[in-house]
């Protein structure tokens, strides 16, 4: 009989051992470095929320700065799915890819803060064709990570937006540089960084359309030091967080649901996080020597009407269905609706 009841035993006592949790391990890829404010709240609030959510059985492994995929290459990278799993993809990088995700930065004003969030959140519940467009590169979307208003740097005072004309500005969205052209400034094309630099040292820039963070990161206040800003100009710059799709698909749905919980908790932070910094942003680049000056709402609505943004949304639309891209005049009138709600 003790031969029966000592393996009966042992089969009990393992049956009662706490489960071990095999954890699946998610490779990340970010074309930037880690250290500013969507970088921190990726690693310091969404995926810790991933893996508490899921009591540990999903894990990040995190590579930065463009470890396993340039910004460019990032939706080819996480779609094959050979370097990473998920990744931040920028739609204005993939223009061919994702045609209707250019929509975004084709408003010149648009909301900041919980309501930009509220803005995308609703444009991918309530507008099939976003995440349709996504499903066909073979990625769904995770998290949509947004960033701060887009400002003017400028060598010279602006007293009123109307000084621009005459003046070359850099922007890198072929939508802003319709917006400068149609308000009297000639749009130039240099590329992010040192070379941005360089030409302001030689004259060749006379101001910059940027976010205002990424204008304090590169040091723009120091040769364009005249800043002006509004929480209603729209950069519409998005980052995409994607997995692949044949990865998500092998998700156990209590993962699947994981994720979607611990998105919705980062979600809550991020608006308010969102408001709460712009002022000390704008602090920072007054300790560095900007002059910032706030735009009142009759400015804004004055660069909203110039920039002529309708009309240049209306001729892309032909140029995109004469390509054979579909359902783009529909999108653009849904788009156009949840913004102008979200406005108000």
């Amino acid at each position: 009989m003790d031969l029966i009841r000592k393996p009966l035993a042992l089969a009990l006592a393992l049956l009662l051992l706490p489960a071990v949790v095999s954890a699946t391990t998610l490779r990340y890829t970010d074309h930037e470095p880690l250290g500013a404010m969507r970088t921190r709240f990726i690693k310091d609030v969404l995926f810790p929320a991933i893996e508490k959510e899921s009591h540990g059985r999903l894990k990040i492994e995190e590579h930065w700065g463009g470890e396993l995929s340039t910004g460019y290459d990032a939706l080819r990278t996480v779609r094959e799915g050979n370097n990473a799993d998920i990744g931040i993809v920028v739609p204005e990088y993939t223009a061919k890819e994702l045609p209707l995700h250019q929509l975004f930065k084709s408003f010149p004003t648009g909301p900041s803060g919980d309501k930009q969030i509220a803005f995308f959140r609703r444009v991918y519940a309530e507008i099939p064709a976003f995440p349709a467009e996504l499903a066909k590169n073979g990625v769904v979307d995770i998290f949509l990570s947004t960033g701060y208003p887009v400002a003017f740097f400028s060598t010279h005072p602006l007293e009123k937006l109307q000084n621009i004309k005459g003046t070359a500005w850099r922007s890198a969205s072929f939508w802003h540089q319709n917006f400068l052209r149609n308000a009297g400034a000639t749009p130039v094309t240099t590329p992010w960084g040192e070379q941005t630099v360089n030409a302001f040292k030689t004259g060749k820039l006379d101001g910059i359309l940027v976010n205002i963070d990424s204008g304090y990161d590169l040091k723009i206040q120091k040769m364009a030091p005249e800043v002006i800003v509004s929480k209603e100009l729209w950069l519409g710059h998005l980052y995409l967080l994607v997995m692949n799709h044949k990865v998500w698909n092998g998700l156990a749905q209590e993962d699947k649901d994981a994720i979607t919980r611990a998105a919705n908790t980062a979600y809550k932070v991020a608006g308010s996080m969102m408001d709460h910094s712009v002022e000390p942003q704008l602090d920072a680049l007054r300790k560095d020597g900007a002059n910032v000056r706030v735009l009142q709402h009759s400015e804004v609505t004055y660069w909203q009407e110039v920039t002529g943004y309708q009309d240049i949304q209306a001729n892309w639309v032909k140029n995109q269905e004469a390509a054979g891209v579909k359902d783009v005049a529909s999108t653009l009138q849904k788009v156009s609706k949840v913004m102008e709600e979200e406005m108000k």
